[in-house]
């Protein structure tokens, strides 16, 4: 008996082969047959075993001895998980099966065998790569005791083959697994509360399969399913535990997001290349009026391991400050084996029906962008066979893939744009959720829109000059287009509108008067060079020989700028600093002619009357010596 004791200690010990006990209480010493009238309960503690040996917390290779450890409580109790669900059922009768020799004279031995329903349980057989009672106890087949209707198995049939299922093929076992159990009427646990723990009571004695059916959003891949019997024989061989408590390993990340921008190549030219993720993409960029913005949003899907953690929530919200505009119609969904995003494996429109895209506008006057998968999406996400064949899959659908999502906008420069250092942020929020529907998390990120502007000082040498007949023109010189802008009486600032080719289109920008000084403040220009020519002045005064050079450059998170090559110090708008580039144009008055007055007036007219008698009295004579 004490031989026999230990066999089953051992046999048992094996069901938990995927998952650890840690804590259970046993029955005594003196109660070592089981008590078949008694009822069992299941606790498990459900913690992110992934950080907590990543944080140094945590020892894998610890092995439990079945007796419940406070210690183990203890460390773990702050990587709890919250919202896990686990689904049960009871697969198996536990019976004793006593094997006599041929002649029925002695006995040859007696173990415990697992008896597996052939009908009820054959998805689950098959799953395990038991189909049609492989493997089983055979010569259980013979027992005119033992049910003919079911297999009988040992333990560590029964382990081992969940075991090289799982190993060979994790995603297709989990998903074959977690279907038989609904399918066979499973009995859903509660969600694991704060503490990450949940419990089952007053079950019937047995072999039961528990399966990892919801999870929130962090868990990329559910725990293995495992088998529990009981009762189970304790660690030490001393009895058997009809209350068992488990720790379940859990794999837990979160998807990644990151927003970048750049201004749209038939545009500008700023940047080189036709596609890709570093293609010209930076967290920040400069614009001007009228610009096309090219958007993209990045993020690394989280892994996908069975239906259990199937994503039934992917959504952005995306933001742009007032002042941008969504060009709409344009949303681009593509995924990447690749974080580069060079080897392409899906690409979605609109027109496909596999998310959509809305538009509002906040009640603070920003637009907004919300793009939802749709059912269709999610399912092509979760169950894709792009990436992953059938033979070898170990994830699921677009698991661990990169999504990018592109789209443009337009800048429209006005009172609403922020100008300068502060830059206009661009938003996006993604939201996502699992099976664990109540559970969801978001991750945010932004990029940056700035956008700057000049203030040219217009002074005449004697403070005399009529300004409302200065006019200068304005040219982007990297670019080539001439600046057209729109002049907000209220406040005197020209608003950049457009850009144009033909230098008779561009705006003739005039100085609005005040304090005997002239202002031209030009709002709306992204960081580049720009040409500025004075084409007219007041009468009397003397136009600038060359045109001014003004250079608008973004650095390391901050502006600078220089006026023909010598460094100015930018002004700060409404609070942001290095907004405005500064420059002073004066005008001094042209060169006088001699003066004359009246008595000159009057010689100059004698002197034309005298000219004028010599030429006729020179004609006459010519015309008598003609004569002769």
């Amino acid at each position: 008996m004490k031989q026999f004791t230990k066999a089953i200690a051992l046999i048992l010990s094996l069901a938990l082969l995927l998952c650890f006990p840690v804590g259970a209480s046993a029955a005594e010493p003196e109660n070592a047959t089981i008590d078949t009238a008694a009822k069992g309960s299941l606790t498990i503690y459900k913690v992110d075993l992934t950080n907590a040996e990543k944080d140094g917390v945590w020892d894998s290779s610890y092995v439990s001895t079945g007796v419940y450890d406070q210690t183990v409580n203890d460390t773990l109790n702050s990587y709890a998980l919250k919202d896990v669900e686990f689904t049960y059922l009871r697969v198996a009768d536990v019976v004793q099966f006593t094997e006599s020799t041929a002649d029925g004279a002695d006995f040859d031995h007696v173990e415990t065998l697992y008896g597996i329903s052939k009908t009820a349980g054959a998805d689950l057989l098959s799953a395990l790569g038991l189909a049609n009672g492989a493997n089983r106890y055979e010569n259980a087949d013979q027992s005119d005791k033992l049910n003919a209707s079911n297999y009988y198995y040992q333990s560590h049939v029964l382990t081992s083959a969940l075991k090289s299922a799982l190993e060979a093929n994790a995603t297709t076992v989990k998903n074959a697994l977690e279907a038989y159990i609904t399918a066979g009427g499973g009995t859903a646990m509660p969600l694991t509360n704060t503490y990450g723990k949940t419990k089952a009571e007053n079950l019937d004695l047995g072999l039961y399969l528990v399966v990892e059916t919801k999870v929130p959003e962090m868990v990329t891949s559910t725990c293995n399913p495992f088998f529990i019997s009981l009762p189970m024989t304790s660690g030490d061989g001393n009895g058997w535990i009809y209350d068992v408590t488990v720790y379940p390993k859990n794999l837990t990340g979160d998807p990644t997001l990151d927003k970048t921008l750049r201004e749209n190549k038939d545009d500008t030219g700023k940047h080189n290349g036709t596609s890709g993720i570093t293609d010209g993409y930076a967290a920040d960029g400069t614009a001007s009026d009228g610009d096309v913005v090219d958007y993209q949003i990045v993020s690394n899907l989280p892994s996908i391991t069975s239906a259990s953690t199937y994503l039934t929530a992917y959504t952005f919200a995306d933001t742009l400050s007032k002042g941008i505009t969504y060009n709409k119609n344009d949303v681009v969904l593509e995924f990447f084996t690749d974080a580069a995003c060079t080897d392409s494996i899906a690409k979605w429109t609109e027109t496909d029906g596999k998310f959509t895209v809305t538009y509002s506008t906040a009640d603070t006057g920003e637009s907004k962008m919300t793009i939802a998968m749709t059912a269709e999406g999610l399912k092509e996400i979760n169950t894709s066979k792009a990436v992953y064949s059938e033979a070898s899959m170990v994830n699921s659908g677009y698991s661990d893939c990169t999504l990018r999502i592109t789209y443009a906008a337009t800048i429209s420069s006005s009172a609403d744009v922020v100008y300068g250092d502060s830059g206009n942020p661009n938003e996006v929020v993604l939201t996502w959720k699992r099976t664990s529907q109540d559970s969801y998390d978001t991750l945010k990120d932004a990029a940056k829109v700035y956008t700057y502007g000049l203030e040219l000082t217009k002074v005449f040498s004697d403070g005399k000059g009529d300004f409302s007949k200065v006019q200068f023109v304005m040219q982007n010189k990297a670019d080539g287009y001439f600046v057209k802008a729109a002049l907000d009486e209220d406040s005197g600032i020209y608003y950049v509108t457009d850009h144009v080719t033909d230098k008779k289109d561009a705006t003739r920008f005039v100085p609005i008067s005040g304090d005997g000084k002239g202002k031209i403040i030009v709002k709306g220009l992204e960081d580049d060079e720009y040409i500025i020519t004075e084409i007219k002045t007041a009468d009397g005064y003397t136009l600038l020989k060359n045109a001014i050079s003004v250079v608008i450059t973004r650095n390391e998170g901050s502006a600078s700028a220089t006026v023909d090559g010598n460094q100015v110090n930018m002004l700060t708008d409404n609070g942001s600093a290095n907004t405005l580039a500064p420059l002073s144009v004066v005008n001094t008055s042209g060169f006088d002619l001699p003066a004359t007055g009246d008595r000159g007036v009057w010689m100059y007219g004698l002197a034309g009357i005298l000219l004028m008698a010599g030429s006729a009295a020179c004609i006459v004579i010519t015309t008598r010596k003609k004569s002769k």
